[in-house]
């Protein structure tokens, strides 16, 4: 069969969890894989791999990327002994980045972005999840949104887009929480449908009360959106239970998860992701609970949860180094939260896994085995990456 390009002598993992096939071939015509397995009778341009490692190409599955400004000082006060809480009542936290933000252009929010985007691309990924959350107004969550949308023309990367509105409550509707859910109910969400294919609430005791994001989730859902939630991750509202019953994509964060929560997230295929450099750079204490998300068999992700005050993280391997050692996920769950169960936190089966018929992005990776990818901290190891068949 004629193909557009063959890699040959790869030491190829198609899936987490999957043996690794010693001498493997992937071809793609058109950006897809026609072929991931032992060598084969396939024609096109070859690529030698020179017996590498290969993997899927990596998901980023939760960051708050697109923002303005700089919370380097919020860093040194939560190290002199302020909370987050302190810090977001004070002003701080969430809205002092809604202010860098919307006197940001959408051009000078790419700009600001691309950096931290290629920092994520050296790390293997190709595809990544960017929220808004950072405008708090119908025109600058739609700023965001296009400001996501556009890195997909300077990079070879493939940007899925979550409507946040319901992030913080910005000043001018201070107290009025319920007229600004009305607001991103009645003209973010039917604004946002083309630009978006999720929309998330922050359903916290600093964010929106579990009556507030029910009435977020019913407007998505009318307007044909899937849903997230970040939920307990700082006190146990009982988040993650109501988004199952939306079949909601994911439940991220979940470090006060219950097991009520667990079951609901587990008959709903509700994804639980986890976000370590969130819980590392906050110094929390109390941990997802892994062991039981484990032994119910509910798929567990892992994402960098990029952002600009409680997770400035932009290497995924990073990520999953933190998962195994202060989660105590193993190799083969952090790499299927990296791919497979990171794909469906985005409601994606085109992705994810070297299948027949899949895109053909993957990682080309200078070591022996899957776990140095988890192992090694600070550097990547990664000698190609392969976006839709061509090498980005």
């Amino acid at each position: 069969m004629r193909c557009d390009t063959v890699w040959t002598r790869a030491r190829l993992l198609t899936a987490a969890g999957q043996p690794i096939i010693d001498d493997g071939m992937i071809a793609a015509r058109d950006g897809r894989i026609v072929h991931a397995g032992p060598p084969a009778d396939f024609e096109g341009e070859v690529i030698d791999l020179g017996g590498r490692l290969v993997t899927p190409g990596l998901i980023d599955c939760h960051t708050h990327l697109v923002f303005a400004g700089n919370r380097a000082n919020e860093f040194k006060l939560r190290l002199d002994g302020a909370s987050y809480e302190d810090i977001a009542l004070a002003g701080g936290g969430i809205l002092s980045t809604v202010a860098a933000t919307r006197a940001a252009s959408e051009e000078a929010l790419i700009a600001a972005t691309l950096p931290r985007l290629d920092a994520l691309l050296a790390s293997g990924v190709t595809t990544v999840e960017i929220k808004s959350g950072y405008g708090l107004t119908l025109e600058d969550e739609l700023k965001m949104l296009r400001a996501a949308r556009a890195l997909e023309q300077r990079r070879p990367v493939r940007v899925v887009t979550t409507l946040l509105g319901a992030h913080a409550l910005p000043p001018e509707f201070r107290d009025h929480p319920d007229a600004y859910i009305d607001e991103v109910c009645t003209r973010m969400i039917p604004a946002a449908v083309g630009l978006a294919s999720a929309v998330d609430v922050f359903c916290e005791g600093i964010g929106f009360s579990p009556a507030q994001t029910e009435r977020v989730f019913a407007a998505a859902q009318a307007h044909g959106l899937a849903v997230k939630i970040h939920a307990e991750q700082l006190s146990n509202l009982h988040g993650a239970a109501l988004a199952a019953r939306y079949v909601a994509l994911s439940a991220d964060h979940l470090e006060h998860l219950d097991a009520d929560g667990i079951e609901a997230l587990l008959a709903a295929g509700t994804v639980a992701t986890l976000l370590p450099g969130a819980f590392y750079t906050m110094r929390e204490t109390v941990k997802p609970p892994i062991e039981a998300l484990r032994a119910a068999g509910v798929p567990m992700a892992i994402a960098t949860d990029c952002n600009p005050g409680t997770s400035p993280l932009t290497s995924l391997l990073l990520a999953m180094n933190m998962a195994a050692t202060l989660f105590r996920l193993t190799v083969d769950e952090c790499l299927a939260g990296v791919t497979t169960n990171a794909a469906r936190a985005l409601g994606r089966d085109d992705i994810g896994t070297l299948k027949l018929g899949k895109s053909c992005d993957f990682a080309v990776w200078d070591c022996d085995q899957p776990a140095d990818l988890v192992y090694f901290m600070g550097a990547s190891p990664l000698h190609a990456r392969i976006f839709q068949g061509k090498t980005a």
